[in-house]
């Protein structure tokens, strides 16, 4: 293994938790809005690649996830309406594949079920042999049969407008139930492996969210050429956040790196959260680099690792796409002192805890029209830029009250709030976090409900 994992074993993170002054760069107030001079600056270096041993190939360090796209202004939030940004797509999408980009992720499910044809049609404008495209076998729920497995394969060609796919995922298998009910008895699992042999699929991988003991059986029983995993900073070693899952990022890099499967990594920013980290832990990277965003600092821990081929990033925004670009352009791997420094940036985000929502969308559409992303995303932005109201007694309470109100309200039509939830569990299962969701809607709506009435 290399230094990075070396010096970030379980054994030093446990000693460095444990020490007296790990949050004494912490106690002054940083930035709350966790951006940077160089989100706007135009990347002026050469992108880094890492080579995939199983083929070859030569893959931009920073890929391009393609769940986020812009979207255009809409009276209506229908779960068939397509209303994505297409010229905003393009635009971005050149100005990627211009700066090194070459890496694109997609799925059948993203974006309302929009993105690939999106994606197809802007990639579509640029030479074939110019990017390599990444897609899914998303056969959840409704479409797990082995007829709509199949329909689901075919359009995915349509849609991105090419006869190979560079990179298939097997997307989400995280128990033994799911791989069992969408892959061995439909026989897709058997079909996949046979689309490789023909060449239709140039690598066949799988994407995890689940329990440790699947990960363990999964990642050595089928000849994988990747592996997608979440891979971050703050969920590294599971000594911050024993509760979440049972298996850490540190472990599965490990044996997929002792058994020679290459590495895609998927939520380096914990779906925007250790962008705008909390900001008492901003205070900390503002310390060592005031120029540098949060999300550089997540991009490159997750981009320091020498078994990774690409780590993707989900970039609405071109100041995103800039920001990304100047991290890996080229990429400088994290030092001793930095890291540590992330080390009590998880310290400090764990003390003031959000919900652990990546805004993934798996969780929609709602039965009862409840905005489940919003709502979670608006109570962690008012945690992390420090207008959470929890304290009657401060000086600053009455203004935070507001601006939490306020903001819902302004985010959240009234009729898709907490308080609509019925705890239905419909979405539970689809929720890769392992969110209790109906359980924090209940949370959330007694503290507005607490808050409407002045009581805390």
């Amino acid at each position: 293994m290399d230094n990075v994992s070396n010096n970030m074993d379980r054994r030093k993170f446990i000693k460095l938790v444990g020490a007296g002054a790990a949050f004494a760069a912490l106690s002054g107030c940083g930035s709350k809005e966790g951006s940077s001079a160089m989100q706007g600056r135009e990347p002026t270096g050469k992108m880094t690649y890492r080579v995939d041993p199983k083929n070859g190939n030569h893959l931009s360090l920073l890929g391009y996830g393609c769940m986020r796209y812009p979207r255009l202004p809409k009276s209506q939030d229908l779960a068939t309406e397509n209303n994505l940004d297409q010229e905003a797509i393009n635009r971005s999408i050149d100005y990627a594949i211009e700066h090194g980009v070459n890496y694109f992720d997609t799925s059948p499910l993203y974006c309302k079920g929009f993105s690939e044809k999106a994606t197809g049609i802007a990639l579509s404008r640029h030479p074939r042999n110019k990017y390599f495209i990444a897609t899914k076998m998303s056969n959840r729920n409704q479409h797990s049969s082995r007829e709509a497995s199949l329909a689901m394969y075919k359009r995915s060609f349509e849609d991105l407008k090419t006869d190979y796919i560079d990179y298939y995922l097997v997307h989400n298998v995280g128990t033994f139930e799911a791989l069992k009910e969408r892959y061995i008895d439909n026989g897709i699992m058997d079909f996949l492996l046979k689309e490789r042999e023909s060449g239709r699929i140039r690598s066949l991988g799988w994407s995890f969210h689940g329990d440790g003991e699947f990960f363990d059986y999964m990642a050595l029983k089928y000849p994988w050429d990747f592996v997608m995993i979440q891979l971050n900073y703050f969920d590294w070693d599971m000594t911050f956040d024993a509760k979440r899952t049972n298996v850490s990022a540190k472990h599965q890099y490990d044996l997929l790196t002792e058994n020679n499967i290459p590495i895609v990594i998927m939520e380096p920013l914990l779906g925007g959260r250790l962008a705008k980290p909390h900001y008492k832990a901003r205070a900390a990277m503002t310390q060592l680099n005031p120029d540098a965003s949060a999300a550089s600092w997540a991009f490159r821990f997750a981009g320091s690792f020498p078994n990774v081929l690409t780590v993707l990033s989900g970039m609405t925004f071109m100041e995103h796409l800039r920001d990304n670009l100047n991290t890996y352009s080229p990429l400088v791997p994290l030092n001793e002192n930095e890291r540590d420094m992330l080390v009590k940036v998880s310290q400090v985000m764990l003390e003031y805890r959000n919900i652990n929502c990546t805004e993934c969308q798996y969780c929609m559409p709602c039965p009862y029209g409840l905005d489940i992303p919003e709502i979670i995303a608006h109570y962690n932005r008012c945690l992390n830029e420090g207008n959470f109201p929890d304290d009657r007694q401060s000086e600053d309470y009455k203004r935070a009250r507001r601006a939490f109100l306020v903001g819902l309200d302004r985010k959240v039509d009234s009729l898709r709030q907490a308080n609509r939830c019925t705890s239905c569990r419909k979405c539970v299962p689809n929720c890769p976090q392992n969110i209790n969701i109906p359980q924090e809607m209940q949370r959330i709506d007694r503290f507005v409900e607490n808050l409407k009435t002045d009581i805390v």
